[in-house]
This record gives C-alpha cells, sequence and structure tokens, in this order.
C-alpha cells in the first residue's frame, strides 16, 4: 500500500463580527486542510496552524517526496519530510506544512488498520478529557470590557470549570477586566490570561505581580518567545505559572524552553510543531523534565480531536499517579469551520469532552461543508506508470 495522492484545501469562513487582541484582528478565518489518500481509496484528514496559502504552497513542496511511501510508516514519511526541508525549514510554516501532512497520516493509518490514533500512540489513560474554554476576545475599541463579563457567565453555564482570557490592552486596563470578571465567576472557576507576547519583561512582571491576587491558573505568552532567558526572569518574580510554545517548532524548540527553564507549562499546537509524530516526542522531554504539557489548538474540529487523541495518551508527571485532570484547549470563538466542516459533532458533557473511539482521528469530512467553505485546492498524485 502506498499514499496515491494529497489534496489541499484552503477553507474560509467570513466572521459576522470581528475581534481582536493585542497583536492583530480576526475578521475571517481561513485554514488550510489536507486530505491524503492511499491506493486502496482510503483517505486521512489532517489541518496545519498559520497562513493557509503559504502553508498550501509548504504541502505543495512536500507532497512530491510523500507520494508512493506506506501511510503505515508514518515515521518514515515523517524523516523524509524534515530530512528534505531541514536547511531552510527548521521554524516556521514548513513545518506546519509537515504537520498537516503528518496528521493526515496518522488518520490515514488509523483508518487502515480500524484503530484509534489514541490506540496508536499507544493507548488512552484516560477516556475523557476536562476542556477549558479559550474566547474573552475584544470586539470593542473603544470599550475593550464590553460584554467581557457576560461572556464569562455564559461559559459557567455551559459548564466549563476554567477559561482563558486576553490580555495585552495596557496594564492598568488588564488589571480592570481580570478584576471584574473573577468577580463574576467566582472562585471556583479557573482562570487563566494571555497577551500574546504583548509585554517586555518589566511590564509583564509589573502586570503579573498585581493580578496574583485573582487566582490565575496560567500566564501565556507574557513576552516575545525568542527570550527565553527574560522568561525564566519572570517567572522567578511572580508565583502565576508562565506558560508558552505555540510558537516553537520541533522537539529542538521545545528544549530550548525547557533547557532555560523558560516555562511551567509547554504550549505545543501539534498542527505547527511537527504533527503526532513529533508531538509524542516533545511529551517525551516535557516528561523527562516534570513539565506540565497543555497543547494550543485553534482552527477545525480536526485539530481539536488531535488534541483528544494525544492528551489521553499523555503519561502522569512522575510521582503524581493521581495527577489533576488533563485540560484541553477549547476556542470559543466563532467559527463555522469548526462547527460545520466535521461530523460526528463534538459534545461535551457534565464539563468534559470523550475521546473518540471510531478508526482514526474519529471523524469524517462534510464534503458539501468542505465546498461550501473552499477558496482553492491542489491536488498531487502519483504519476501513472
Amino acid at each position: 500500500m502506498t499514499i496515491e495522492k494529497i489534496e489541499t484545501f484552503i477553507l474560509k469562513d467570513k466572521l459576522s463580527k470581528s475581534f481582536f487582541f493585542s497583536q492583530w484582528e480576526y475578521s475571517e478565518r481561513c485554514i488550510c486542510v489536507v486530505k491524503v489518500t492511499a491506493s486502496d481509496g482510503s483517505y486521512g484528514w489532517g489541518e496545519g496552524y498559520g497562513p493557509a496559502a503559504v502553508l498550501e504552497e509548504g504541502v505543495k513542496l512536500l507532497a512530491p517526496h510523500v507520494v508512493g511511501l506506506n501511510p503505515l510508516e508514518n515515521e518514515v514519511v515523517w524523516n523524509h519530510m524534515y530530512r528534505k526541508t531541514l536547511d531552510f525549514a527548521r521554524r516556521g510554516v514548513l513545518a506546519a506544512s509537515i504537520s498537516a501532512i503528518d496528521i493526515a497520516i496518522w488518520d490515514l493509518k488509523g483508518k487502515i488498520l480500524g484503530l484509534p490514533v489514541s490506540t496508536l500512540l499507544g493507548g488512552a489513560l484516560r477516556t475523557k478529557i476536562r476542556p477549558y474554554a479559550t474566547g474573552l476576545y475584544f470586539t470593542n475599541y473603544e470599550n475593550p470590557a464590553e460584554g467581557l463579563v457576560e461572556e464569562a457567565k455564559m461559559y459557567v453555564e455551559q459548564g466549563f470549570k476554567s477559561m482563558k482570557m486576553k490580555v495585552g490592552l495596557g496594564i492598568k486596563k488588564d488589571i480592570e477586566i481580570v478584576k471584574a470578571i473573577r468577580e463574576a465567576i467566582g472562585p471556583d472557576i479557573g482562570l487563566m490570561v494571555d497577551s500574546n507576547h504583548a509585554y517586555t519583561l518589566r511590564e509583564a512582571t509589573e502586570l503579573a505581580r498585581k493580578i496574583e491576587k485573582y487566582d490565575i491558573g496560567w500566564f501565556e505568552e507574557p513576552i516575545s518567545p525568542e527570550f527565553y532567558e527574560q522568561s525564566r526572569e519572570l517567572r522567578s518574580k511572580t508565583t502565576i505559572p508562565i506558560s508558552g510554545g505555540e510558537c516553537e517548532y520541533f522537539r529542538f524548540g521545545f528544549q530550548q524552553l525547557i533547557k532555560n527553564k523558560s516555562v511551567d507549562i509547554i504550549q505545543p499546537d501539534i498542527c505547527a510543531s511537527g504533527g503526532l509524530t513529533e508531538a509524542k516526542r516533545i511529551s517525551a522531554i516535557a516528561s523527562a523534565n516534570g513539565i506540565d504539557i497543555i497543547p494550543h489548538t485553534w482552527g477545525t474540529s480536526i485539530g481539536i480531536h488531535v488534541a483528544l487523541h494525544f492528551i489521553s495518551n499523555l503519561e502522569a508527571i512522575p510521582g503524581r499517579m493521581y495527577a489533576p485532570e488533563f485540560l484541553m484547549e477549547y476556542d470559543q470563538t466563532e467559527n463555522g469551520l469548526r462547527e460545520k466542516l466535521t461530523y460526528p459533532k463534538i459534545e461535551m458533557k457534565d464539563g468534559m469532552i470523550e475521546v473518540p473511539t471510531r478508526p482514526g482521528l474519529g471523524i469524517d469530512i462534510d464534503e458539501n461543508v468542505l465546498r461550501e467553505y473552499s477558496v482553492s485546492t491542489n491536488l498531487v498524485e502519483s504519476p501513472i506508470i
């Protein structure tokens, strides 16, 4: 059996209302998904995290090196992609292109073998994962706090036990909004903050110290991801755990984070940092160093299901056999692609999401929705001999 063809689809969803955070504004969701088909007709789906058009070009570059290989030998395929691009793709969007193909191959492999991805990873150590709500972005430039308290209360009513909010618009404003949301949700709901590397070390230190009293679960990307030593210094100046890693690529980037003691929690985006094949290696480094791992997710339900299978297989930190529940990021911003593209739909019951047990990632694509949102397609297939 061989990989016969690789297809890409760029999907766009225009938002009914734009939202923004410390770095830029979103008016649409634009995502590149990948379909890998084997010679027996079996197929798998993947997606990449990053600028969709550039990511698609990366898949087109990689595809000729993948077509003709055995989809059951996912590490061989991964190695081919990595070695062919090592000179110019140690970081960035090409790594996300590798990730998208790798994820599709894991989905394909599971379907061929009739096994869920969690089993292929070594087995599910937990069958349910607790998601936290990612939301609380800004929609009003004049009054950034508008509607955020109501949104936070809505997440509590939906059954979420924790949520993550945006900061990064200025220390004084951040403190006001954090205070308002903590008071609205009460002391028993987890609250995390994410500045998307908006601050300098001095600013991040000041903000962290002033919001410690609001029981913050972690401070995500407080400063630029390039400043490993500054992040380590920030950790020494606050009791709030520091998290990051969505801007890192491959095990080597996370080795830098961990070696420099930059974070308490690593957050690889599996759709960007090398796919499931590399995520497994990243998790081994985290485990060996006693570091928590909570993947970043953003995109369609494909990426969410990738995270579900991956987290189900994570081992507890040594010495914590009865570890706290493993968390999963669950984006709640407007996203028709997340809600409509795949089936069966994600269901949260009693604040938990079950790990799928169907073959592969446990989902399939609604072809009608795929056509509805597609703005471009590309196909690379094996030559006819």
